[in-house]
């Protein structure tokens, strides 16, 4: 999976395939960056109150989870100018243990400004794209515990 236009700087993508770490990683490579920084959050055996978590199960309103994604994206190009690579990858539908459900990947020259923009993407995700987990445990299946309403695209 990887960006349908090639010559953009912009990934954003919501996708039930595998995310390869590694392709976005080889992606995010630019000739005038000295800094790629890669987020990727993984599915782990607990949650709050859950032991023996067994795997998530991710749902989103598609269209304006992209739409909120690109919007992040425009945001985190409006803070950080010389960023020159952003990918926000997002899997959805079932999850096992250690599989990566969200990508975040960020190139620049330096690295203050490729770590702060890709922080300030996965944060930004959680408050304000649809995209919502089911869990599974030993003792039962139940939505996140820390779902909240959604929120706008965080600015500054």
């Amino acid at each position: 999976m990887l960006p349908v236009n090639g010559s953009s700087n912009d990934w954003v993508a919501l996708t039930d395939r595998t995310l390869d770490v590694g392709a976005a990683y080889e992606w995010a490579l630019h000739p005038s960056c000295g800094a790629v920084v890669v987020f990727s959050g993984t599915v782990r055996d607990r949650a709050d109150g859950r032991d023996n978590v067994t795997h998530l199960t991710y749902e989103a309103y598609e269209d304006k989870a992209i739409a909120r994604m690109g919007g992040i994206v425009a945001e985190a190009r409006r803070q950080w100018p010389a960023v020159v690579r952003v990918a926000l990858l997002h899997r959805v539908g079932r999850l096992s243990l250690l599989e990566s459900s969200v990508l975040v990947v960020v190139s620049s020259p330096h690295r203050p400004e490729a770590f702060e923009a890709g922080r300030f993407c996965i944060d930004a995700l959680k408050v304000a794209v649809p995209i919502w987990k089911q869990e599974e445990w030993s003792e039962g299946t139940d939505w996140g515990t820390g779902a909240h309403d959604i929120g706008s695209v965080p600015r500054s």
